[in-house]
Parts: C-alpha cells; structure tokens; sequence
C-alpha cells in the first residue's frame, strides 16, 4: 500500500477529485485546505512576515497497482503549466486498521 499525497491550486480541486473518483477501486479521498511558503508559493514582506500561499492537499491510501493511475491523474488534471502547481509525494504505508471493526491491510482501504 501507499499514501498519495498531493499539494494543488485550490482551483484545480474538482476536476482532480472528479477524475480520481472515476478509477475502479478508489478508496475514500482526505482534502485539506493548507497553508505554505516556498518555491513559487509565497514571499516574504517588507516587515519580515511571509505571506503563505492557499494549497489544497489531497491524501489517499491506495493499493500499490493504483499508484501509477492515480499519479497520472493528478498530474494530467493539476497541471497549469505555471510555477506553483504542486507536487505529489509517494509514501510506503506499513499497516492500515479501521478502528470500529479492527479491518488491517487492504480489507481496511
């Protein structure tokens, strides 16, 4: 299993969410408003005070043959070609429980 994680403009929200929901076996989706300074997402101000850029983040847990899909589909949907689009970070999840029924590994997706 993996965890997708995925920092977008807030206008690209729908059209990523709508093609995710489209892949057979998407699992439930976690999105986040956010905050963040760095490359292309914010500056800093006169008075020192850094102005933090409005991201979306986009987190799913996913079984390992949805990876490249769900990569592709983010990538395809987020993208404006501009700096500041955001980047998809790629994480090994060791273990999965469902609290209510205690559900482990990909029963639990």
């Amino acid at each position: 299993m993996k965890e997708i994680k995925a920092i977008i403009r807030p206008f690209k929200l729908t059209d990523v969410l709508t093609e995710l929901h489209g892949i057979e076996g998407m699992p439930g989706i976690a999105v986040s408003e956010i905050k963040r300074f760095g490359h292309g997402g914010s500056k800093e101000i006169d008075t020192g005070l850094i102005d933090f850029g409005a991201e979306i983040k986009i987190e799913v847990v996913i079984p390992d043959n949805l990876v490249e899909k769900t990569i592709s589909v983010i990538q395809a949907n987020a993208h404006t070609g501009n700096a500041g689009d955001g980047k998809i970070f790629v994480l090994p999840v060791d273990e999965v429980v469902v609290i209510r029924t205690n559900e482990r590994g990909s029963k639990a997706l």
